[in-house]
């Protein structure tokens, strides 16, 4: 597998360059800016995207993928139970001091336990809500990856003082839904460095009870 991490944005937000190199397909996860720099490395491997993933619908990781469906042709795909935060856009905007990006509708709603596959490459998703309502990760066993957006960090977890945030919340999608995955599981955050099911379960202060 072909796996790129790219920071974007002013956030850094951590765009995912998921590919198979027999089938050159791709999928793109939270591509929230620097669409030029998304596009090379999918030229530099000969990737084809067949789909848009966008964890949550915060302004840092989906900016860019209305921009990225008009280059390749590929559906978006997010919870629809973040087109609230999408209908204030130009809000989430306000805060950056950014203009308002164009942000699609969802091609397809990223509904928990959705199977996510390209020709090589297949993972489901895992519905998280906490930092959002429609917050969702991507665990792809055979790869024991997590692609956890911005629910779960090395050491950390998402905010919850934003719109649709919820503490207690998060908090129990983490330790039912994540945790349970095995300790060698490799976690690519939204923000930061990458860290593994067993670092958090047994380090993150934020999920000591």
């Amino acid at each position: 597998m072909i796996h790129e991490i790219l920071p974007v944005g002013m956030l850094q937000c951590n765009c995912s360059i998921l590919g198979d190199e027999t089938s050159r397909e791709a999928i793109v996860i939270d591509p929230g800016d620097e669409i030029s720099r998304i596009v090379a490395l999918l030229q530099k491997h000969r990737l084809t995207v067949k789909q848009i993933i966008v964890t949550h619908a915060h302004i840092d990781h989906i900016a860019g993928a209305h921009r990225l469906k008009e280059l390749t042709g590929a559906p978006i795909l997010y919870n629809q139970l973040d087109l609230p935060q999408v209908r204030m856009m130009d809000i989430q905007a306000g805060w950056l001091g950014i203009p308002t990006p164009k942000v699609s509708a969802p091609d397809e709603d990223l509904a928990d336990g959705k199977t996510i596959s390209i020709a090589g490459l297949s993972g489901s998703v895992i519905h998280t809500p906490g930092h959002t309502l429609g917050s969702s990760c991507l665990y792809l066993p055979d790869q024991t990856l997590l692609i956890a957006g911005d629910t779960l960090f090395a050491g950390s977890i998402g905010r919850t003082d934003l719109p649709g945030g919820n503490t207690q919340q998060i908090l129990k999608s983490i330790h039912d839904r994540l945790l349970p995955l095995a300790d060698d599981v490799k976690v690519v955050p939204g923000h930061g460095p990458n860290t593994t099911i067993q670092a958090e379960r047994e380090g993150n202060p934020f999920l000591k009870s």
